[in-house]
């Protein structure tokens, strides 16, 4: 689920981000927090469904980074893309979107001089 790229740590998410799996990821992220990481790409590409847990994991998470300086990036699919599409609309429904730096895979993520899709 987790892995290291230079600064950041890369947390991969697949299937649902619902109440029953919400608090694994929310743990995973405390665990690299905890561990001194304070930059964390979370990929959401693979997700296919995410509720109202979900969004409220990736909101405690934005807030988890800015309390610790930290920063965090949402990897989400380009749109019109299939596969992740779904967390896009969902962040953009409910007017947290803009709230995120996403980008639309981990390379552009981790590269520096990347900007942010626009909301």
């Amino acid at each position: 689920m987790s892995r290291d790229e230079g600064d950041w740590a890369v947390l991969r998410v697949s299937g649902e981000l619902d109440l029953v799996t919400a608090p694994a990821l929310r743990q995973g992220v405390h665990d690299v927090v905890a561990e001194g990481r304070h930059s964390i790409v979370l990929d959401l590409s693979g997700v296919l469904f995410c509720d109202s847990s979900g969004v409220g994991v990736l909101i405690a998470t934005r807030r988890l980074m800015r309390s610790c300086q930290g920063r965090l990036r949402l990897i989400l699919p380009a749109q019109g893309a299939v596969e992740g599409s779904h967390v896009n609309r969902v962040l953009a429904a409910l007017g947290v979107r803009r709230l995120f730096d996403v980008f639309p895979d981990v390379d552009a993520a981790l590269d520096e001089q990347a900007r942010p899709l626009s909301a």
